[in-house]
């Protein structure tokens, strides 16, 4: 019995709030908020909303289990971006319940599952540029998981004209080698799923005129190469007046010379070093002549001196 009244007292002081009301979901360019109405239950303090969302995995393969929406966890406002949490093209169950103090609502459901193919697409803004003869197409805004289609045509020929499909990371499509002269026109959409003809409504047709390359850079050369002369010419004129008018005390403090190394200034000095075992040894020696050579010499002389004789007869 204790125990009972017990439940019944615990039952009582937790569901005293009235569960929200007006759950509703708005998803527009992919991204989802939930909404609910604010609690009007007198709370003496900070009335706070935790979500939970139920996929077709966690319904039909983890036996019904309620997922926390990480963002949405005891927070005192009265919306929830759901965007990263909902990230599939399955059905989504979703629910809301408030808190005030230890006092707990009932959870108040959506009215029938989401999925997000049902996001409502807007108008995408272009913004639509020339180049030479190329035109620009810029994004502003896209769906994360949306392609652009862009339509490109000629004015005046429109059953000839090109579709090109863009990323929405891309941002921005260029198309180059357009006629001189000649006005085209751009219209864009975004497209959600190609297979399901998930579609915005198409923009305002924008058209423009292609300059073409030469009007577009004629005057950017002769204009660089005038900078070009007048910057060398004011660069040199500046260096050769600093070197006229320049002081000899400033020159020799900004082109001081360099002090030539010792090694390479004359008079060398240059020694080698000997040791004593290197000297030459000389010692002055006395040859004395024998007999027997002189008496030769003499022999020689005379047969040269009698065989000079017979000549001259």
């Amino acid at each position: 019995m204790m125990m009972m009244v017990m439940l019944l007292d615990f039952t009582k002081d937790i569901w005293t709030l009235p569960a929200p009301s007006r759950v509703s979901m708005d998803s527009v360019d992919m991204r989802h908020t939930l909404r609910w109405r604010r609690l009007q239950a007198a709370c003496n303090t900070t009335v706070l909303y935790s979500v939970q969302y139920q996929g077709e995995f966690e319904l039909l393969l983890q036996d019904g289990r309620w997922v926390d929406a990480a963002e949405c966890q005891r927070i005192p406002r009265t919306h929830c971006d759901l965007t990263f949490d909902l990230g599939s093209d399955s059905d989504y169950n979703l629910r809301v319940r408030a808190r005030c103090g230890r006092r707990l609502s009932a959870w108040t459901e959506l009215g029938r599952p989401f999925n997000r193919r049902d996001t409502v697409l807007m108008v995408p803004e272009i913004t639509v540029t020339t180049a030479g003869d190329a035109l620009q197409v810029s994004f502003d805004g896209l769906p994360l998981t949306a392609t652009v289609s862009v339509t490109v045509w000629k004015k005046g020929h429109e059953l000839q004209a090109a579709v090109y499909s863009v990323a929405a990371e891309q941002a921005a499509l260029h198309v180059a080698a357009l006629q001189e002269g000649a006005v085209y026109c751009v219209r864009a959409q975004v497209v959600l799923d190609s297979k399901l003809r998930r579609s915005s409504s198409s923009t305002d047709t924008r058209c423009v005129s292609i300059t073409g390359p030469d009007a577009a850079a004629a005057w950017k050369r002769p204009t660089t190469v005038t900078l070009t002369v007048v910057f060398t010419a004011g660069l040199l004129l500046a260096l050769f007046w600093s070197i006229v008018h320049c002081r000899p005390d400033a020159c020799r403090a900004y082109f001081h010379k360099e002090p030539m190394p010792r090694s390479l200034k004359g008079k060398w000095d240059i020694r080698r070093l000997t040791s004593p075992q290197e000297d030459e040894l000389c010692e002055r020696i006395s040859a004395v002549l024998g007999v027997e050579p002189e008496r030769n010499a003499s022999e020689t002389d005379a047969a040269f001196a009698t065989h000079s004789g017979d000549q001259k007869y």
